[in-house]
């Protein structure tokens, strides 16, 4: 049986390689029931066109419309419940990348734009050339990462390395410190976690085994 190509699931799902392009300024916040609309500014924002799908802090979002120098987009309940959308202030910075085009470069890893969790900045160390943060989350949900294993954090890919059962550190370079709102985290600050799309497979297939 012949195996799809990864540019014919490009071009069937958004997706994303956790290569961040630029930083967006959240300018406006408007409540609409549950959900929120939120104006950002950014370098990129007039290249962008209505029902583009764009990653903001690794959270997979439709733009609905452009305006001036900024975009609107709209996140509903359970998007604001499961990443933290919900606790950005007007002034946050997010990180920002459209989705990946079928002849680009695959540079990081596959980043759905799907937040399974959010975790918390337990410490951030400087390391004298670069940055060591580490991080808690709940393990309730069952989530892992493993040593040497990928993990998008506010959309950003990355390689993470002391792996506990809820909790893990990164390593951040000054390109990836500079150029993402890595910069602007302190401790305590909730971050958005998407875990290994691999993983999350083989993990629920021997769920499914145990259970059988």
């Amino acid at each position: 049986m012949m195996m799809p190509s990864l540019a014919n699931f490009v071009s069937k799902h958004s997706m994303f390689t956790g290569i961040i392009e630029d930083l967006g300024k959240l300018k406006k916040i408007e409540a609409e029931g549950t959900n929120r609309h939120f104006y950002f500014t950014s370098k990129i924002s007039k290249e962008l066109k209505a029902d583009q799908s764009v990653s903001h802090n690794g959270v997979c979002l439709t733009v609905t419309r452009c305006e001036g120098d900024g975009h609107w987009v709209t996140a509903v309940k359970e998007t604001l419940q499961r990443s933290n959308l919900d606790g950005l202030e007007i002034g946050s910075l997010v990180n920002l990348e459209r989705c990946m085009v079928n002849n680009g470069r695959f540079d990081g890893h596959i980043v759905q734009g799907h937040v399974d969790q959010v975790a918390t900045v337990r410490s951030i160390r400087d390391e004298g050339g670069s940055w060591l943060f580490e991080f808690e989350y709940d393990a309730q949900p069952g989530n892992i990462t493993v040593e040497k294993g990928s993990i998008a954090i506010n959309g950003v890919s990355l390689t993470c390395f002391g792996s506990s059962r809820n909790g893990f550190r990164v390593a951040i370079i000054p390109y990836t410190h500079q150029h993402t709102n890595f910069h602007a985290l302190k401790t305590g600050d909730a971050v958005n976690l998407e875990f290994d799309i691999i993983g999350k497979y083989v993990k629920r297939l021997l769920e499914m085994r145990q259970a059988g």
